[in-house]
């Protein structure tokens, strides 16, 4: 059988499409798994042994459509569930099972602050599209394979090569990322040494944080590529992050992590750490929570309570977890 696996974004998404190519390539006798998404978030599945091809999004619908019709696949698992998706399915005329987004729950429950959305992982809610193939949750983590073998000592200072823990401090909204000062806070009582990591946005964040906190921090914000950053974090003795990209990431490796969530909630869209034996949703309850679903470039009533008042000691306490960390 010959099967496309459809996720076009985001990078948290697709992730989390990895344990469903797995299952499908390893419980269905002689299936040969193929995979499509946008060009930009080809890295993910590269390498992957569980994948046979990897299929890029074209600029023109036309040409994506083209390049599917020529594979002649038996089946299409759409995991993505757009307009876009919805055209591909009806113009190849595929058999296909498609994920259920539920967004019309997701949206009152994100208005009138209800639970209506059941709260199980992403992955699961994938895994329902292939039921009916017989596929089953093997209950492994996330799939990320690194593309070199990277050296501590090309990428950190000697004063933190031997044991640290990484911050993941960069996040695409406003109201998913801690203050400075907050953050400045919480890893000055952090035992160990500590690498903050996130792109190009975050590195002003980073310096500042670093200055406040001298040799302490190393600054790798906007030094580091996603492959070394995901290099670092899988070498890290414990991680803290919010929801993003690279945090979720990390799950593949089984380090211990402290997911932190400010306006946004993991069970909503069902992206809570998974699969990882020592992990903790860091958050609090508020009336006013969740704000949105994917974040926003400012808290809706300006006080962003949400970050600011998460206990800095039950971070610092998952940081300095005795048992974790010999």
């Amino acid at each position: 059988m010959k099967i496309l696996v459809i996720r076009f974004s985001s990078m948290g998404d697709i992730i989390y499409t990895t344990p469903v190519v797995r299952c499908l390539k390893t419980q269905l006798p002689d299936a040969e798994v193929h995979f499509i998404t946008k060009p930009a978030f080809r890295y993910i599945y590269e390498g992957n042994p569980y994948l046979d091809k990897l299929l890029l999004l074209k600029p023109g619908l036309n040409e994506t459509i083209a390049d599917i019709n020529a594979e002649k696949y038996d089946l299409i698992i759409d995991l993505h569930n757009n307009l876009r998706t919805a055209i591909i399915k009806f113009r190849t005329g595929i058999k296909a099972y498609t994920y259920k987004k539920q967004p019309i729950r997701k949206w009152i429950s994100l208005k009138f602050r209800l639970k209506l959305v059941e709260p199980i992982h992403l992955v699961e809610r994938y895994l329902k599209a292939v039921k009916p193939l017989g596929v089953k949750n093997d209950g492994k983590p996330i799939n990320y394979y690194l593309k070199k073998q990277h050296v501590k000592a090309e990428l950190l200072p000697v004063s933190h090569q031997n044991s640290y823990l990484a911050f993941v401090i960069g996040a695409t909204h406003f109201t998913k990322r801690m203050p400075n000062d907050k953050i400045i806070e919480i890893c000055r009582l952090i035992d160990l040494p500590i690498v903050l990591l996130g792109g190009e946005d975050v590195k002003a964040n980073g310096t500042e944080i670093a200055q406040a906190l001298g040799n302490k921090i190393y600054n790798a914000c906007g030094i580091t590529s996603l492959d070394e950053s995901v290099f670092l974090v899988s070498k890290a003795k414990r991680i803290l992050g919010f929801d993003t990209g690279l945090t979720h990431i990390a799950e593949a490796f089984d380090v211990p992590i402290g997911s932190i969530w400010g306006g946004t909630v993991p069970e909503l869209l069902g992206v809570q750490p998974y699969q990882v034996k020592d992990a903790e949703v860091i958050g609090i309850a508020l009336a006013c929570r969740p704000c949105s679903k994917f974040g926003l470039e400012a808290c809706p009533l300006g006080h962003f309570k949400c970050m600011k008042e998460i206990p800095d000691e039950r971070v610092v306490d998952f940081a300095n977890n005795v048992g974790q960390l010999l």
